[in-house]
């Protein structure tokens, strides 16, 4: 899916086709003016890419001039018959291609039997890999794209997005209806299995955004967030642009805008870390990050390195995607998966009310006309532990209204008896601190912690940023003041899997 209005038109200045055709037909050994042409190719990229070319035009302009050199090699090659195709998998069939990132190819057959093709199909992949292409492939037949697709779901999360290169292109489109949410997979079946993937993920990233030196594709608030939104919301909806989506209701043009801002500048940010390590590299490592940042045009300050200015910047979009994320993913569980089910509400107050477990507004102006519920919100949690979180509808309504936290709303003696309450209330606090923090309202009600938030210092004794420090350390806090805490459980770590009423909200805030 492409994000927010973007239409990517092709450059025939990248790569002229009818010139790289006619220096192949004078040439008699090919493989060399393959070569030659992926790096005049990747050349002309980097330059753009340091002249501040849009990142989405250097990233979909790379995949379709792969497309075209794959095409003529393709047909370069003696094929038996019409029986296989040619597909771009994966990221590469979502038109999306990092300097250094794999070329994911299918070279789907029409039958089981590959005698036929077995050595063509040699041919042509050891070719690639001579040009210098770095390539991941698989030779499938239909049948096993549905058996293998029907028990993992890594394997139709990567063949929900395809996209023919050479070959027959009614394969491709057999293949997709064996593949079709009618057949295998429907909608609730896939969303469970890309949330639990999604939560096993986070954990192995120490469930935090705010790492010292996070994988910006694995970690929460990732690329893989933004791209588990639209495997989710393309198994349901069809294979819709994400401004489609925005008219179904998923998510809203203003959610569109953080995500299509939050992709671009990580892709900028994996662009960079490929061209300067010379590999796929992903992980943002303490050694990069003041490459980076020089290459981004930070500069140190009086106040601040300007390695710390660029991370601060890198933590608030992930913060902002990871958030994202978890609301959305919740929306739809909630909105359009469980639409039907009949879930118990129980009032707390005039303002808000617990539904299916979780907190809600009772009416969309309850913000607008009582400023103060915004930290009421959390308050109530705090009084209710058996709140499990907030419905998704109520967290738009938050990110709405947190403008309305200034000057006048801190100096109001209620909402700061309301605050005090909370850090008073016996419950889990640091817990909704955290929340407050996850939803931007507590550096908006404490201006001096909003300074802090996605702030780190550029060493490697500080593992989390300033403000994920803080609330760790308060975590920690209220662990040791609990008669039952011992050392070891002061310390331990849930697995995601062994923790009831999970969800994604839940748990990106508890842990």
């Amino acid at each position: 899916m492409l994000l927010h209005h973007y239409r990517f038109v092709p450059d025939e200045t990248l790569f002229d086709v009818d010139a790289f055709r006619a220096e192949l037909d004078t040439s008699r050994a090919p493989i060399p003016v393959y070569k030659q042409a992926l790096r005049e190719l990747q050349e002309r990229l980097d330059a753009r890419f340091r002249a501040g070319t849009d990142i989405r035009d250097l990233i979909h302009g790379r995949a379709w001039c792969l497309d075209r050199l794959l095409a003529i090699a393709w047909e370069r090659h003696a094929w038996p018959d019409d029986g296989v195709a040619l597909l771009a998998v994966g990221g590469y069939g979502r038109g999306e291609l990092h300097p250094h990132s794999d070329v994911d190819l299918l070279l789907l057959l029409e039958h089981d039997d590959d005698t036929p093709y077995r050595e063509p199909l040699t041919a042509f992949i050891t070719f690639l890999w001579d040009i210098g292409l770095e390539i991941g492939h698989s030779v499938r037949s239909l049948a096993d794209c549905e058996r293998e697709a029907r028990g993992d779901v890594t394997v139709i999360t990567n063949l929900l997005e395809t996209r023919t290169l050479a070959g027959p292109e009614p394969l491709r489109a057999a293949m997709t209806e064996r593949l079709s949410s009618q057949h295998m997979w429907p909608p609730a079946q896939f969303f469970e299995a890309k949330w639990q993937e999604q939560i096993t993920r986070h954990y192995k990233h120490n469930n935090s955004e705010y790492q010292l030196e996070p994988n910006i594709k694995s970690s929460p608030g990732g690329l893989r967030d933004i791209q588990m939104i639209g495997w989710v919301a393309k198994r349901y909806f069809g294979p819709l642009r994400y401004e489609e989506v925005v008219a179904q209701g998923f998510m809203n043009d203003a959610e569109l805008q953080i995500l299509s801002q939050g992709q671009a500048f990580l892709w900028q940010v994996r662009y960079a870390l490929h061209m300067l390590t010379g590999r796929a590299e992903d992980r943002l490592l303490f050694d990069h990050q003041r490459a980076v940042a020089e290459l981004f045009g930070y500069r140190d300050s009086p106040e601040r390195l300007g390695v710390e200015q660029f991370m601060k910047r890198y933590y608030r979009h992930v913060t902002a995607l990871a958030g994202l994320n978890d609301m959305l993913l919740q929306h739809f569980d909630e909105m359009i998966l469980r639409a039907d089910e009949a879930l118990e509400t129980r009032p707390l107050n005039a303002r808000f009310e617990i539904k299916g477990g979780y907190i809600q507004a009772r009416h969309p102006r309850v913000f607008r006309r009582r400023p103060g519920a915004l930290l009421e919100l959390f308050l109530l949690m705090a009084q209710h532990p058996e709140i499990e979180g907030v419905r998704a509808e109520t967290i738009r309504l938050i990110r709405d209204h947190r403008h309305l936290i200034d000057a006048g709303f801190r100096d109001d003696l209620r909402h700061q008896s309301l605050f005090m309450e909370l850090l008073r209330s016996g419950g889990n606090v640091p817990r909704q601190l955290r929340r407050m923090n996850r939803y931007g309202i507590l550096g908006k009600y404490l201006p001096e912690f909003g300074q802090a938030v996605g702030l780190m210092q550029h060493d490697l004794f500080h593992l989390y940023t300033v403000d994920a420090h803080t609330l760790r350390l308060l975590k920690f806090i209220q662990r040791f003041s609990a008669p039952s805490t011992s050392p070891s459980s002061a310390n331990a770590t849930a697995s995601p899997s062994a923790t009831p009423g999970w969800s994604p909200g839940w748990w990106s805030i508890t842990c």
